[in-house]
Parts: C-alpha cells; sequence; structure tokens
C-alpha cells in the first residue's frame, strides 16, 4: 500500500502515511485473504488485490471526514483537520485512482466489475445519507438502504474478490457475497450503538458524533417508533438544533468542526428510555448468524474458524 502512494507529489505520501499509520483493523483485506485461501487460493495476486480494497477504504475515510466535517480519525487529528478540506480530498481521489488502477493491473474482469460497482454503491449510500440528514421521518428501510451501501457493500466485495480468485462455484461465490454482506451489516450496526456508548478515547472519535451530524441511526430510529408525540418533539427539536449548529460551524469555517452546543439530552435521554442501543446490538447479532449460516456448507479449516470469528467481531467489539 505504501508503495502504491509513491507520487511526484510530496503531499499524497504524507498524507497517505498518516492515514495508513493511523492503525485500524484490516478487516477488508483479511476477509479477502482468507475468503481466497478458503476457496483454495494463496497466491500473489491476492495481496494485490486485498491491498487495492484497503487503499479504497482510505479513500473513502478521506472524503467521510470532509463530507461530515470531522476533526478525529482512530484518536488522531483527521487528514482535513490538519492539511485541509481541499487537499484531504484530492488524496482521497489519488487513492481511488490508484486502487483502480491496481485492479486493472490484475486484469480479472470480474474482480474489475465487482470493484467499479463497489465505488457506484457507495456513493449512493453516502448521497441517500445526506439528503435525509437530521431527518426524524427517516425510515428503517432508508438506513439499511444507507448502511448496506455504504459499508456492507464493500466488505462483501472483499469477500467476493477472494471467491473469484479462488475460481469457485457460482453458488460458492454468492454464499461469500453473502456473508461479507452480513457481516458488513453487522460491523455498522455495532458501530451505531457504540457511538452511544463507548468514550472518546474507546472511540477514537467523539461519542454522539452521528447525531451531531444529523445520522438518524438504528438507536435514535427505534426511539423514534416508540415514543410518545411529546417525546418525538423533543427529539425534532434536538435535531433542528443539530442542524442550525452545523450549518453555522460550515458557514463560519469551513474546516472547523461545528459548533457544540447542541442539545442532546432529550436524545440520549429517549434512545436509553426505549432500548435503542441494546436493541441495535442484538439486530447485529441477528445478522452474524446469517452471515455464519452462509458459509456453513463450506468444508472447516483455518481459513473458515477465522471468518466466524470476524463475524463474532463484528457484532461483540467496543471499539
Amino acid at each position: 500500500m505504501r508503495e502504491q502512494l509513491a507520487s511526484e507529489g510530496e503531499l499524497v505520501a504524507t498524507i497517505g502515511e498518516h492515514v495508513l499509520s493511523s492503525g485500524g483493523k484490516r478487516v477488508r483485506p483479511a476477509l479477502l485473504l482468507l475468503c481466497a485461501e478458503l476457496c483454495g487460493y494463496t497466491g500473489p495476486r491476492r495481496v494485490q488485490v486485498a491491498a487495492a480494497v484497503e487503499l479504497l477504504h482510505s479513500a473513502t475515510l478521506l472524503h467521510d471526514d470532509v463530507v461530515d466535517v470531522s476533526q478525529l480519525r482512530r484518536g488522531r487529528p483527521s487528514a482535513n483537520a490538519v492539511w485541509g478540506n481541499r487537499r484531504a480530498v484530492l488524496v482521497g481521489d489519488f487513492c481511488y485512482a490508484r486502487a483502480s488502477s491496481m485492479i486493472v493491473e490484475d486484469g480479472d474482469l470480474e474482480v474489475l466489475f465487482v470493484f467499479s460497482n463497489t465505488i457506484r454503491r457507495m456513493a449512493e449510500g453516502e448521497l441517500l445519507q445526506l439528503q435525509r440528514s437530521f431527518d426524524p421521518s427517516v425510515t428503517e428501510s432508508h438506513y439499511y438502504g444507507v448502511i448496506e451501501r455504504k459499508s456492507a457493500s464493500l466488505l462483501s466485495a472483499a469477500c467476493e474478490a477472494g471467491a473469484i480468485l479462488g475460481k469457485v462455484t457460482r453458488a460458492e461465490r454468492r454464499r461469500l457475497a453473502e456473508f461479507g454482506r452480513e457481516l458488513g451489516l453487522a460491523f455498522q450496526l455495532r458501530d451505531d450503538a457504540l457511538d452511544y456508548l463507548a468514550q472518546e478515547a474507546e472511540l477514537g472519535k467523539r461519542p454522539y458524533t452521528d447525531v451531531r451530524e444529523g445520522k438518524v441511526t438504528l438507536p435514535l430510529l427505534l426511539a423514534l417508533k416508540r415514543c410518545t408525540a411529546a417525546e418525538r418533539e423533543e427529539i425534532e427539536k434536538a435535531l433542528k438544533s443539530a442542524a442550525q449548529s452545523a450549518a453555522r460551524g460550515l458557514a463560519d469555517a469551513g474546516d472547523a468542526v461545528p459548533p457544540e452546543a447542541v442539545e442532546l439530552e432529550p436524545v440520549l435521554r429517549l434512545v436509553a428510555q426505549y432500548r435503542g442501543v441494546p436493541d441495535t446490538a442484538r439486530r447485529a447479532e441477528e445478522h452474524v448468524a446469517r452471515a455464519e449460516a452462509a458459509i456453513a456448507p463450506f468444508p472447516t479449516c483455518a481459513a473458515k474458524e477465522a471468518l466466524l470469528g470476524a463475524a463474532e467481531f463484528a457484532a461483540a467489539r467496543d471499539r
């Protein structure tokens, strides 16, 4: 990955190193490597394709932090906070381009199709989320449409690419793509629950970031479905306040984080009262069970055990 970020522009390597050295779980390349191994392929192509998938993920993080006006990423200042929005976006574009080149260099048209389709779906997910920011009328269907595209599609693509490298049957390929999709949904649901639970040191970002940024995620959706009309008005007022705060922050300073003077107490109280977090966590466990069922027909081996462990981790992690 570091080799691929070599460029005549020094800033590309500098920002790229900042992103790569800030940690991260490397879940997507690990899934690709394991799925390829499960399907009988352990050759060098899997390293290049896995690195391309992680570079694509890095590009989305750079762009997401700009879109969300985020100042922290994995406990460190985000690239846009250090170098500004324009530079962060352009380096994200460079990462997209390099990742795409690596897939083209691999030469497998089926991997290329999966990869390009995933980029399209991830962009759709970001736009779907933005168009309903701070909107209390968001439905579960819309929410799932967002996280399936933004989060689950890349994990599904990583698993499917591993299956393609292993030249397995279409049915086995579909099973691994489904495994990645269900694991991705579980991973995002857990992430959305943690935003209401964990502290900044554990999350690597401020808690309650989602609601500050206008993201009506499942814990809040469940509260909105279950609360009274008067309580719903409290939530709507808090979301309106958050929207106004975000708008002021963007207007006052292009790269600055939105002001923190947002009244979150009604949202946090009602999410807790109506079991938004534990029921979101339970939903994540249901998706883990579906992921495990998807790969049940594969023979037991070290790669399969590791994939099952990854699924369990997706719903049980605390950061």
